[in-house]
């Protein structure tokens, strides 16, 4: 039998495209309590189930799909802004591939109008019109609001129409910083992209014994298996070292580990890794937000995205990207570095988030050169001795003075004018397969 919380679930996704709904609604629907209702809301808002829109409320909307993650929902763009929502609701999910500013006249614009884009105009209510009959979304600045007879025609073609109180040149410059936001979140691979679906995983209930682990074991690539109770919930996790000495009779519950380390989908590839070669775990469960298993994330697949994430094109600069194209290698494992204004604080010297990054970049760079690219920086212990003026050449030299099978140790110094003016020992993770 199916638990309240998947029943609510199930309503959400039967509501279609574009309807409003709240926990009081859910609630009285189903004939639940606000509070669950509440816990299952949230839940369908980080499965893309419904979104919650400031000054429209939560809506059911169209499930986002992994091919359009580079662009922008018209949605989006509506928090960016700050904007309010006045007509075509029910395609604010819709997603945009550029924006226009209506500075001309309005035959002049029918060359750049097209679908899937958003026109960014003033109160010419002609020009709104123009824009939404030829397929483009209209958001309006200045804090002007359009007429009924534009928002009649924005709801006929269940294309979106918004306001805002900010002037033109402000909106392009917002909209065009986050579409950049939008190419570097498409490099950053997540749990969800590369972990094993519960159906071709392997676990066990609590109440299984030690015999059936040791049975799930023989054909299995690896040693972990997620425990959990009745309904799919995370309880523990078994190791072969759990079960050494043990009797097959054994319940699982008696020799397992409780509250073990999970991932949840949203989750960093990244911050899952860095957790995995701490503390040498060749698997960990994937879990909801309920803590309900839904698969498991492997070393094997850790190393997979990371090789994959190398060879990727760079889409859109980081503060990382920015500062790597400074970083220049020289002779005998040295790296140079111009300290240019961006780089620099009020004072006009670096700035000391900027030398930590160059630090570690520099260290990256370093190893990549030995052939050890699947790294992380654990621990970074930075000493700023002289002031580091704007136009400065640095010098970085690395050097390791301990290494092992996974993890690495480096002393980095940095000279600026021929003087030593800061020193670091980084340590690094290495990832190793197994």
């Amino acid at each position: 039998m199916k638990t309240k919380h998947e029943q609510i679930l199930e309503f959400i996704e039967s509501l279609p495209i574009g309807e409003k709904l709240s926990v009081r609604l859910v609630a009285k629907e189903l004939k639940v309590s606000e509070g669950t209702a509440y816990r299952a809301i949230k839940e369908a808002e980080n499965s893309g189930l419904v979104s919650t829109i400031k000054r429209v409320g939560t809506i059911r909307i169209e499930s986002k799909t992994g091919e359009h993650i580079e662009n922008l929902t018209f949605e989006e763009i509506v928090n960016i802004t700050d904007a309010e929502v006045h007509g075509g609701l029910s395609g604010l999910k819709k997603t945009l591939t550029k924006f226009v500013i209506g500075a001309m006249t309005e035959e002049a614009m029918l060359r750049y109008i097209s679908e899937e884009s958003l026109m960014i105009i003033g109160n010419r209510e002609e020009a709104q019109q123009l824009s939404l009959e030829h397929g483009a979304a209209v958001l309006i600045t200045g804090g002007f609001k359009p007429s009924q007879r534009v928002i009649d025609i924005a709801n006929e073609k269940e294309l979106p129409l918004i306001s805002t109180s900010y002037d033109t040149f402000t909106v392009g410059t917002m909209i065009n910083r986050a579409m950049t936001d939008q190419l570097i979140k498409k490099e950053i691979v997540r749990v969800q992209s590369i972990y094993t679906p519960l159906e071709h995983t392997q676990y066990l209930n609590k109440d299984d014994t030690v015999y059936t682990y040791r049975m799930l074991n023989v054909n299995s690539s690896h040693s972990r298996f997620p425990v959990v109770h009745s309904d799919n919930r995370l309880v523990g996790i078994v190791t072969a070292k759990d079960v050494v000495g043990k009797e097959d009779h054994v319940p699982i519950e008696k020799v397992m580990t409780k509250n073990p380390d999970h991932a949840k989908k949203h989750m960093s590839v990244a911050s899952i890794a860095h957790t995995m070669i701490w503390d040498g775990l060749e698997v960990m469960p994937v879990v909801s937000d309920e803590l309900t298993l839904i698969g498991i994330i492997s070393r094997q697949d850790i190393m997979k995205a990371m090789q994959s994430i190398q060879k990727q094109p760079q889409s859109g600069d980081t503060i990382s990207d920015q500062i790597n194209q400074l970083i220049n290698e020289s002779d005998n494992d040295q790296f140079t570095f111009s300290v240019t204004p961006q780089t620099t604080d009020n004072m006009g010297t670096i700035s000391f988030g900027v030398l930590s990054e160059v630090v570690t970049e520099t260290v990256y760079n370093h190893l990549a050169s030995r052939n050890k690219k699947n790294l992380v920086v654990e621990q970074m212990n930075l000493h700023y001795f002289n002031m580091i003026q704007l136009g400065n050449e640095l010098t970085i030299k690395p050097s390791i003075f301990d290494e092992n099978r996974r993890s690495a140790r480096l002393d980095v110094q940095v000279f600026s004018e021929n003087t030593l003016a800061a020193k670091a020992v980084v340590v690094c993770q290495l990832i190793q397969k197994k």
